[in-house]
């Protein structure tokens, strides 16, 4: 096992390489000019040159690659062009809101789909197994936006429950209460659309597992129904529920884009997109570094996890 994972470790190496250089090669491609975005109006062609040189974007696109590979060596994710922070340190503040939202969202979907997918396997064709179909359709059909607004407009204007948006209250003590209730409503989006798509799978699974020859033999032992399907089917159905599991994984970091900007969250997906807005390539190259890695990361946790749930499945080679 530990050979395995050294060797996709190395393997990850130059992949992550690979993302990175195409990744630096689309953002300089896209339209605009950093220094359009943020240079005074009223500066001169001369000051936007300066200004250029100075960011080092008069350089050829190679050599801004190479500089930008240095300083990422060195643990240096650069300063932004907007705002003139260290893109670490933008980052660290951001991270934070994200991954709660994101890890509330997650929970919220995996404690939903998989009970859900199991009952609707179970009972096949009933009225359950229709109604966890259509919950798990709307959940993947609609889209985060619509939902998020249609979230707003019921929990918070037709019936102000919730906040519309932020992570505290404006002037507020910053609680544990406070946070909980500005999350409540963009976790439950994000959370809904998730597990409309995992329900699909469990209950799949399900259905592949519940008619193999050695759950009859369980049954016929005397086991309960309910360790039967939640002990012995569960576990060989796993497999395609982790996989599932690993691909959700990087919305840790990479954070949901639309929603954060819908309730103003203040994660990595605001973020982004005030970067890509600005033209901020350091703080992008960043965000689009990190979320490879945990992509790479997430495969291998995924793998690692399959001959945890699986003792047949194994890496000796």
């Amino acid at each position: 096992m530990l050979q395995y994972i050294a060797r996709r470790i190395v393997i990850a190496v130059p992949v992550l390489f690979g993302v990175t250089i195409f990744n630096f090669v689309i953002m300089h491609l896209a339209p605009g000019n950093p220094v359009d975005m943020f240079v005074n109006p009223f500066a001169t062609e001369a000051d936007i040159a300066i200004k250029k040189a100075q960011l080092g974007l008069n350089d050829p696109i190679w050599v801004q690659y190479i500089h930008w590979l240095q300083n990422l060596l060195q643990g240096n994710l650069g300063y932004s062009f907007s705002t003139y922070e260290p893109v670490t340190q933008m980052i660290s503040v951001r991270f934070g809101p994200t991954f709660l939202l994101m890890g509330s969202s997650l929970l919220i979907a995996y404690l939903l789909a998989i009970p859900i997918g199991i009952i609707s396997a179970t009972r096949q064709y009933s009225t359950i197994d229709y109604t966890a179909t259509t919950f798990s359709f709307l959940g993947v059909s609609i889209p985060h936006f619509f939902m998020g607004l249609g979230a707003i407009y019921l929990f918070a204007v037709v019936w102000p429950v919730f906040p519309t948006g932020g992570m505290n209250q404006l002037g507020g003590d910053g609680g544990l209460s406070d946070t909980l209730r500005h999350l409540i409503l963009p976790a439950l989006v994000l959370g809904t659309g998730v597990a409309g798509n995992m329900v699909r799978y469990v209950r799949s699974s399900m259905l592949e597992v519940l008619g193999q020859d050695y759950l009859r033999t369980a049954r016929a032992k005397g086991l309960r129904e309910f360790i039967v399907t939640n002990k012995h089917a569960l576990r060989n159905a796993m497999i395609p529920i982790i996989t599932i599991i690993g691909l959700d994984i990087p919305l840790l970091v990479g954070g949901a884009v639309v929603t954060e900007q819908i309730f103003q969250w203040p994660g990595l997906g605001q973020l982004t997109i005030q970067s890509i807005n600005s033209r901020d390539y350091p703080t992008l190259m960043a965000i689009n570094f990190i979320a490879a890695a945990v992509v790479l990361l997430s495969n291998l946790l995924t793998d690692i996890m399959y001959s945890v749930v699986d003792p047949r499945i194994k890496y000796n080679k």
